[in-house]
């Protein structure tokens, strides 16, 4: 009760609600995030201040408890794997090399100083000329209208906290990076409006979890008729979980889309150099030769994904309106980037030679075969993924383990993986609206993925025994819903592609032994990521 009055305050919903609506009935809810058992209201904090403290699900849970129990070579074999968090940790050696040359090193008086609450200009500056450069700009990109936050996170809270009011809406797809809800909601109380998408095809022209203008404008009108005032659209793009990377005819749709409603358009290019495969090509709103409506066309980048520096908190703006541009600068005193982070960053973005010849080729061989290695691991075990060539994830289908398939039962398997040292994150952190899918981080180095995916392997070998145990006490029933479709966008393996009888368990047990042959071997030793590379 408490905390339904405080989320009523807040400019939220009854909580018991949220989790008593379908689909259909919770477009603009927030959700997912407040855990019920165990809260005890904090008299030292405001309702606003209560609803952030307990503003957390599986991801924060995952995530301290990974800060608590680290994996270590040496000092901690037995520690947590963290394959849930987005980090490139596969360029340290290039980037601490980078980042400690002679140029860097740079103190001055300006750096020292209160800068312009948009950046230092000469910052600005090589933000303009690198994204007209990488993104293709057909003229280039003005300084003016660029502005720098200390990450995305921040340029999401406050375009959210300038573009709508409270208990206003910004229209979204799931599965997305569940992390913007936090983002919009704490400081701007702003909602976000799901437009559901899900993972079947209809069609030889269509992918699973396919974004249309279609699904757009259900999730828009329904919010409508709810009362719901939307004034914004969020694409990332290459998108966080999918992997998918939109066409320049699909960036126009969703545009036009938005322009007829008159809606604002966040979008999210933070991966757009980790496109590693060169069959793969990414467009940017930016390289377009006409936006639809370049007033309300707003678009982020950053440096932790496509740099693998996580930790060096940066992110830009580049928006023509300059009214949205003072705005969101008002906020940047909150946000700000310190001067010798701004020098270092604009030494690093102005230095192409360095990016093009060196850092780019062997992050984008290194991601490739770090990606191999676990989609082949994938296909060894018959787990469907979907088969994509940009971030640092793969999207995989883990519905078959589920016996009931429900969000809860997702839940007990991701505790699982958790509960044998390995963390991933399951597919209700990203609001997707079919249970069983989970994102894995493959970003990482040959040994860690070795032992991850070892443990990987024992916890979904366990579940597959218990749930063949469990079908020779109950009919085989065969869930046509649960499976994924079988197309070139989702690389299905025929071994578990539907639950097994009893009678086919001798099959199963045979490739099983031949499974576990090919993982005693040498192999994976003689053939490590970095030697594909």
């Amino acid at each position: 009760q408490v905390l339904s009055e405080m989320m009523s305050l807040a400019g939220g919903g009854d909580p018991r609600k949220l989790r008593a609506r379908g689909p259909a009935e919770r477009r603009a809810d927030v959700r997912g995030f407040c855990p019920l058992g165990g809260f005890q209201r904090s008299l030292y904090l405001s309702a606003r201040g209560n609803v952030a403290n307990i503003f957390r699900g599986s991801n924060e849970e995952g995530y301290k408890a990974y800060h608590a129990d680290k994996y270590d070579e040496d000092k901690n074999p037995n520690g947590i794997i963290n394959f849930g968090t987005s980090e490139n940790k596969l360029c340290f050696d290039l980037m601490s090399k980078r980042l400690t040359q002679t140029d860097m090193n740079l103190m001055e008086p300006l750096l020292l100083q209160y800068p312009d609450w948009k950046g230092h200009m000469f910052l600005r500056e090589e933000v303009a000329r690198f994204l007209t450069y990488y993104c293709k700009a057909p003229a280039p990109l003005k300084a003016e209208n660029v502005i720098v936050l200390n990450g995305c996170g921040s340029l999401f809270s406050a375009l959210a906290t300038v573009l709508c009011d409270p208990g206003e809406a910004v229209l979204i797809a799931t599965p997305f990076y569940g992390d913007i809800t936090q983002s919009v909601f704490l400081y701007g109380n702003v909602k976000l409006v799901y437009a559901y998408l899900d993972s079947k095809v209809t069609g030889t022209s269509t992918r699973p979890f396919q974004l249309t203008v279609e699904k757009l404008e259900k999730a828009l009108q329904d919010a409508r008729a709810e009362g719901i005032a939307v004034r914004a659209l969020i694409l990332l793009n290459p998108q966080n979980p999918l992997g998918d990377i939109y066409s320049l005819s699909e960036l126009r749709d969703y545009l036009e889309f938005a322009k007829r409603h008159e809606l604002h358009v966040i979008v999210d290019e933070i991966y757009m150099l980790s496109v590693f495969d060169e069959s793969a090509t990414f467009h940017s709103v930016l390289g377009m030769d006409r936006l639809p409506d370049p007033q309300r066309t707003h678009v982020m980048w950053g440096i932790s994904k496509d740099f693998a520096v996580s930790g060096i908190r940066f992110g830009t703006l580049y928006t023509e309106n300059q009214d949205v541009a003072n705005a969101v600068a008002s906020l940047c005193y909150f946000h700000g980037v310190c001067g010798p982070v701004q020098h270092k960053v604009a030494q690093l973005l102005r230095d192409r030679d360095w990016i093009n010849q060196v850092y780019l080729r062997a992050n984008h061989a290194r991601l490739k075969a770090a990606h191999t290695y676990v989609t082949d691991e994938l296909k060894t075990l018959g787990v469907p993924f979907l088969n994509r060539n940009a971030g640092f994830f793969v999207w995989i289908d883990f519905r078959k383990y589920l016996r009931t398939g429900t969000f809860e039962e997702e839940m007990l398997l991701w505790r699982r993986f958790l509960d044998n040292k390995v963390l991933l994150s399951c597919g209700k952190a990203f609001e997707c609206s079919e249970p069983g899918w989970f994102r894995i981080i493959f970003a990482d180095k040959t040994h860690r993925l070795q032992l991850g995916m070892q443990r990987i392997r024992k916890v979904l070998e366990e579940r597959e025994q218990e749930i063949l145990a469990e079908e020779k006490e109950q009919p085989c029933q065969s869930d046509q819903d649960g499976k994924a479709d079988s197309t070139d966008e989702v690389i299905f393996v025929s071994r578990h592609q539907e639950p097994t009888c009893a009678s086919s368990s001798n099959l199963g047990d045979l490739i099983g032994l031949l499974q576990q042959q090919m993982r005693s071997s040498d192999w994976l030793q003689k053939n490590t990521a970095e030697q594909f590379a």
